[in-house]
């Protein structure tokens, strides 16, 4: 098998974390190339709100968000099931972008930057050996027609997102685990256009899961749930019946529904979801993004974790490229300093989780917390970081 000349650093997943970490590297001088499966710009399910600590990270990679006349989120509803709901004041706020717009901007900063961006492109495999990595692609794109179909790099990362064939060949303990209540959820997305207050991020429960609303740019919004595939099951494996038969008896819901326009339709939509502990290092290779470990999207906050996780790979493969680190040091460094940063997020973030989705549990939780705010504070403030 021929191979393409050496890079410094190979990114699979071409999402938030891996363009982010692809960026940082190019400007600091290091032969980068990024692959991804989809073509740029497309959709991906995904909450769309992202919290201010990383406002200032990403208009560092080049992202002109104050110009951008984006959405400022500064306030949160979530309801019960039966309609009971809190209203909140956000500690730090937020704003809204989608996907579709978000990453394909910074592919083109990425690109711009010397990043080597190979679209419509599967990794099948990472390999290390002597030393670095070779890297194995599936069925290529025409732009690959006249390139190799393997290469190799001193350091990989893998941003594949939540589930890729690769965690299955690394027989991760999350693929390997029963059906449990943190990881077979489904989700799905619209981009609508309804009656939507800029400053406003609501998280609606019903029976089984949870459905998240906020203003993108544009004037549209993003409405996001995920559920449980035994919820779509039990609608014959129909969206639109799940949404009139299960979401709808959200009194909240139901108005959203009923009132809105879809912009994307059919939505966007993913499966096999796992909110399980996952590990940081497989095989050698860095593992940020999803890829690493998701926050339930109850807590609003996987995009500033997914970046924030992409700042800590590249302080620590930088430390390791220039030579003042050795390959184990890096890869146990990055392990401690992304467990002290997110460990507790994401603990703090699953036990939350268990109160929604059950219409007696979440209705008791927010009877309960509605008299205590500083309690809402805390939970909010458990389940985000601080600007970076």
């Amino acid at each position: 098998m021929n191979e393409n000349e050496h890079y410094d650093i190979a990114i699979v997943g071409g999402g938030l974390a891996g363009l982010s970490v692809g960026i940082q590297s190019a400007k600091a001088g290091y032969k980068v190339i990024l692959f991804e499966k989809e073509k740029y710009p497309f959709h991906k399910v995904c909450g769309e709100y992202i919290s201010f600590e990383s406002w200032d990270f990403l208009e560092e990679l080049g992202m002109p968000l104050s110009e951008m006349n984006l959405p400022v989120i500064h306030k949160v509803l979530v309801s019960a099931p039966g309609g009971k709901f809190i209203e909140h004041m956000l500690p730090l706020g937020g704003f809204g972008i989608s996907r579709f717009k978000l990453d394909s901007m910074l592919s083109e900063i990425a690109k711009a930057n010397g990043v080597t961006v190979i679209e419509q492109c599967r990794v099948n495999d990472i390999v290390f050996e002597n030393s670095r990595f070779r890297i194995a692609t599936g069925t290529r794109s025409i732009q690959q027609a006249q390139q190799p179909s393997a290469y190799t790099a001193t350091i990989a990362v893998a941003a594949h997102g939540k589930r890729s064939n690769l965690d299955v060949k690394w027989n991760r303990n999350f693929v390997r685990k029963r059906t449990d209540k943190l990881n077979n959820f489904i989700g799905i997305k619209y981009h609508i256009r309804t009656h939507w207050k800029d400053d406003l991020i609501a998280l609606h429960n019903f029976k089984d899961g949870y459905c998240g609303i906020s203003k993108i740019e544009d004037n549209k919004s993003c409405l996001c749930y995920l559920t449980t595939a035994k919820n779509l099951e039990l609608c014959k494996n129909s969206i639109k019946k799940m949404e009139e038969v299960i979401l709808s008896r959200n009194p909240h819901l139901k108005k959203i529904f009923s009132e809105s326009e879809k912009l994307i339709d059919p939505p966007v939509t993913i499966s096999q979801i796992s909110f399980d502990k996952k590990t940081q290092v497989e095989d050698h290779v860095l593992l940020i993004g999803d890829a690493a470990g998701m926050i339930t999207p109850l807590c609003g906050n996987g995009m500033s974790m997914a970046l924030h996780g992409s700042k800590i790979a590249f302080d620590t493969t930088n430390l390791f490229l220039q030579g003042q680190i050795s390959r184990e040091q890096m890869e146990q460094q990055y392990k401690d300093a992304w467990n002290k940063c997110f460990s507790n997020r994401l603990q703090a973030g699953r036990f939350i989780q268990r109160f929604f989705g059950n219409p007696f549990l979440s209705d008791l939780l927010i009877t309960s917390l509605k008299p205590f705010p500083g309690i809402v504070t805390r939970l909010i403030r458990a389940t985000h970081g601080n600007p970076f």
